[in-house]
């Protein structure tokens, strides 16, 4: 069989490429065999990277065993919980971008044969998918798996944004200095991505679901002997996938992409996942706008209750069924025929399912579609003067009792601005938060939300408040939150014009997000508005705001 790499390796041409190998201690044999690339983020910064050099040996043997060469090279991972509340989230989400150009650039320029992405987090994975998508090749994503539950704090297990959760809980007295600074040693006991719910498990799973990853292996502890297993199955099957010719965007498609925002909205999975999804389908020449999420969203039931919205963690998750018994349970709902990296069909991969190993499934965890825990889905897409282009919420990490909220404005131009404010007792129940010039363009980046939420719900607020932005939230946020208000505030979206004491209703069950102010009274309001100067003058992020488009669209970059 012909490989695209022996282009560049046979015929007395090539002598110099086949040497420059040879000095790395390569064979005749290796260079005769599929080059697979092994796409490793793994660094010593990020706890859900951790493990991947140790996962990397596992898929490098697992390529050799099945008769291919791996080849590894390393590419940048961020870790958004390191780069919350300061100026390196502005880098987060535009290093989803970085992550799929540097990807493209090391697969063009040595024409290898295949891919396998090694990452576990926020961005690095859509980023992944992307290129993957961008490529088609035949690729593979094995995630490091989540990280253990720490000591049991506020109900549940304790984890990384327990220490954010804790500072309004210090502040308002909640919790004393002493049982605060206990909590840093025994929050996040292993590494691996963080244990809640959050964007990382979220698109692991979804990488999972459109069929990308083996079956079952999203979720599998990032310390479990099952990881490195399913580390070496990977690197056996992606070299099954060279020899069949079966690339990415065969599994990526319409089909796929629908099979995971079911998923999302039956596991309540993280408002980031509407980001990440339209910018993976665009690379797959895939159409997929809001709408979609809406429409599904109403037509899936929520199946699995997780952390932020109950206190089971990833590892619960894992050991009922993770997201091959979500998948069974939705059944019908999903395109049964989506092809899979397995080279079979997803009906085919449920049928050979045969249970986590860990027992029955705990139906506090995942529930049948006759019995859910809500008859439509985790997330919804919001319309309304406010966000004409739409916005998201998380009615699954929202208590029911403020799924409906009116309340006034108290208008912030930066995250920094309204934590500070929210630290300092300035917001008091009945308020809407408003945080803008925090999106794609104002940010730059589209900061995450998160500390601002996590002091809300530690001050006692968040059942009495609401907080509205352009910007995002970590999947593990909880509390009355909508974010990717669109259009933006920086590009002349009404969220610029709102003002201090406006009204503010916030109305999940009809999707609704409106500003109670005359539609002749904000289009004067905006005659008036004039953009804010960019944050950035030069670098990556000065360039980034000029081409990044809305969050509606999936903040990507158009070519």
């Amino acid at each position: 069989m012909h490989f695209r790499s022996q282009d560049i390796l046979n015929g007395p041409e090539w002598l110099l490429n086949r040497g420059t190998y040879k000095t790395m201690g390569y064979s005749d044999d290796d260079l005769s065999r599929p080059l697979i690339a092994v796409v490793n983020s793994w660094n010593q910064v990020v706890p859900g990277h951790y493990n991947l050099r140790e996962v990397a040996e596992y898929v490098r043997s697992g390529i050799y065993r099945a008769g291919g060469t791996p080849v590894e090279f390393g590419i940048l991972a961020p870790c958004d919980g390191i780069a919350q509340g300061h100026d390196g989230m502005h880098y987060i989400l535009p290093a989803r971008e970085l992550v799929a150009h540097s990807i493209e650039v090391m697969i063009q320029a040595h024409r290898l044969d295949g891919m396998v992405l090694l990452g576990s987090c926020d961005k690095i994975v859509p980023g992944m998918l992307m290129a993957a998508a961008r490529l088609d090749l035949p690729a593979i994503l094995i995630a490091g798996g989540p990280m253990l539950g720490g000591r049991e704090f506020d109900g549940r297990a304790s984890d990384m944004t327990t220490l954010s959760e804790a500072v309004g809980m210090l502040k308002s007295g909640r919790i004393s200095e002493a049982e605060f600074e206990a909590l840093e040693d025994v929050c996040g006991p292993s590494c691996g991505s963080c244990a809640y719910l959050g964007t990382a498990n979220t698109m692991c799973s979804l990488a999972e679901a459109m069929g990308m990853s083996l079956p079952g292996s999203a979720l599998i502890p990032a310390v479990y002997a099952d990881r490195m297993r399913a580390a070496q199955a990977t690197g056996q099957a992606i070299v099954e996938l060279v020899r069949r010719g079966i690339t990415a965007r065969q599994i990526i498609n319409s089909k796929s992409l629908d099979n995971a925002i079911r998923v999302c909205m039956a596991i309540g999975g993280s408002t980031n996942a509407a980001l990440h999804l339209p910018a993976i389908a665009y690379e797959a020449g895939v159409e997929l706008g809001l709408d979609r999420f809406d429409q599904l969203s109403r037509e899936t039931p929520y199946l699995a209750k997780l952390n932020p919205a109950s206190k089971y963690n990833m590892v619960d998750f894992y050991q009922s069924g993770g997201i091959p018994q979500v998948m069974t349970e939705l059944g019908n709902l999903l395109h049964l025929d989506a092809l899979t990296v397995t080279g079979k069909t997803v009906e085919e991969n449920l049928a050979a399912y045969r249970g986590s190993g860990w027992g029955a499934v705990n139906r506090e965890v995942i529930r049948t579609v006759e019995s859910p825990f809500r008859a439509d889905g985790g997330l919804a897409v919001l319309r309304g003067n406010l966000a004409p282009a739409g916005a998201i919420a998380k009615p699954a990490a929202i208590d029911p009792a403020v799924w409906t909220f009116t309340g006034t404005a108290r208008v912030f131009d930066s995250e920094e601005q309204a934590e500070e404010a929210i630290l300092s007792g300035r917001i008091r129940k009945g308020d809407v938060v408003v945080i803008r010039y925090e999106g794609p363009k104002g940010g730059p980046g589209m900061r995450e939300m998160y500390k601002a939420m996590k002091y809300l719900y530690g001050l006692g607020l968040a059942k009495h408040t609401a907080l509205v932005t352009d910007g995002r939230f970590s999947g593990t946020n909880n509390g009355c939150f909508v974010g990717h208000v669109s259009p933006e505030a920086a590009s002349g979206g009404p969220l610029a014009v709102v003002e201090e004491g406006d009204r503010i209703t916030v109305d999940i069950p009809n999707r609704r997000l409106e500003l109670h102010v005359d539609e002749r009274e904000i289009q004067r309001r905006l005659s008036q508005w004039k953009p804010p100067a960019p944050k950035f003058q030069k670098g990556y992020l000065a360039l980034y705001e000029r081409l990044v488009s809305s969050a509606d669209q999936g903040a990507i970059i158009k070519f």
